[in-house]
């Protein structure tokens, strides 16, 4: 543990960020899980209301520096083009 007081309030700030960033990732995951299984259920309706979904949050990670901006563009590549298979 650090001695110095901001360096103390710097660790409390960092522990805080920390839980913030894990549940936006896992936030994340969860979204794009989602618009991969209402593809493998073949189920439009679902995969267009989740890939929305997902693309929101993704564009969001962007932003916040959560996630890389070449990672995110990636992703929502591949899922467009998952969603896009369904017709």
């Amino acid at each position: 543990m650090a001695n110095i007081k901001s360096q103390k309030k710097r660790a409390l700030t960092n522990a805080k960020t920390n839980l913030k960033n894990s549940a936006e990732k896992s936030r994340l995951k969860t979204a794009i899980k989602k618009v991969n299984k209402a593809v493998l259920a073949n189920d439009k309706e679902a995969a267009v209301n989740a890939f929305n979904e997902a693309n929101s949050l993704l564009d969001k990670a962007a932003t916040s520096r959560l996630k890389h901006k070449n990672y995110v563009a990636r992703v929502k590549a591949r899922l467009a083009k998952a969603v896009a298979t369904l017709g």
